[in-house]
């Protein structure tokens, strides 16, 4: 039996993640770890205890408060992550709300609560609820109890993965009550996955084979996407690969998600050592001309972007 994963944040109103106005529930809990992902806060699925530097008033309460003596300014990222047993006081007493915790225990009926209100939205606008992580295909059985309770009330689905799942469980517990999914194809080069993601992509492209042929039959709406990373995932190789991967399938429709460095000192906050820190475009925004050429290179090969 699996456990229930623990919710990280919810968007009350989102216009980035699927058709209309919607509803995000972001999943504590990854099995990939992509050196550029915007939410390093997803990878464990425990809750986690974030320190930001910028607005820390330096009052040394959380110092003062910390039975482990897990916090010090003679820290790297300020906790000492080994001594802290997350009882999370430092963040009750913390003014400037520098210390955060990351993750809550969320039952499903108060999911479900905290969303209905903003049905009205969905309705008018052709939205719904977008789940999304870290990987929420780890947590089948809760998300297939999730998304039967938002198909009973009527609201449109849809899934955000990274593609690395059981495909059996996927099939017969998400699959029936999706309307949509989000599904990453990030690296072809099964090698250059595995640097960069953490593990290879075998898995991931036989699902996504998998679903693309259950698609067919429109029961639900599969549409890839792939992160456009510099130097990472916009190689010419790169693209000509998934170029070569989609016309070998036939797919007609992909999206791209562009390189945004906001998330970049996540991880610090998180207390975890950046080890790709040394690629300076990662900490730049995506180049609008070479998101024209790429995007050239897949509607010249029959590939509509969206």
């Amino acid at each position: 039996m699996e456990s229930n994963p623990i919710v990280f944040d919810i968007k009350g109103n989102s216009l980035e993640d699927g058709p209309g106005i919607r509803s995000v529930i972001f999943l504590k809990g990854c099995s990939l770890d992509c050196v550029w992902c915007h939410n390093p806060e997803s990878h464990k699925t425990g809750a986690e205890l974030m320190w930001q530097k910028e607005n820390c008033i330096d009052c040394g309460d959380c110092i003062k408060v910390c039975r482990q003596h897990a916090i010090s300014r003679v820290f790297p990222f300020f906790v000492n992550r080994h001594n802290c047993k997350q009882c999370f006081k430092c963040v009750e007493i913390c003014p400037s709300e520098a210390l955060k915790r990351v993750g809550q225990e969320i039952d499903i009926d108060s999911l479900i609560n905290e969303i209905i209100p903003y049905k009205p939205y969905f309705q008018t606008s052709g939205g719904g609820v977008t789940i999304s992580g870290g990987e929420p295909a780890l947590f089948a059985e809760f998300v297939s109890d999730l998304l039967i309770r938002f198909k009973n009330e009527g609201i449109h689905t849809l899934i955000e993965t990274a593609g690395q799942f059981n495909y059996e469980k996927f099939e017969s517990l998400i699959l029936p009550y999706v309307n949509s999914i989000f599904f990453d194809i990030k690296l072809i080069n099964s090698d250059e996955h595995k640097k960069f993601c953490g593990i290879d992509n075998k898995e991931i492209l036989n699902n996504f084979i998998s679903l693309y042929q259950l698609s067919k039959s429109e029961k639900f709406k599969l549409l890839p996407r792939t992160p456009l990373i510099p130097g990472i995932t916009d190689t010419k190789e790169n693209i000509l690969n998934i170029v070569k991967f989609y016309n070998k399938l036939g797919v007609k429709k992909t999206a791209f998600l562009t390189n945004n460095p906001v998330w970049f000192n996540k991880k610090d906050s998180l207390g975890q050592k950046e080890d790709f820190a040394d690629i300076e475009q990662l900490k730049k925004f995506y180049d609008e001309e070479k998101k024209k050429e790429i995007i050239g290179c897949f509607t010249g090969n029959g590939i509509e972007v969206v």
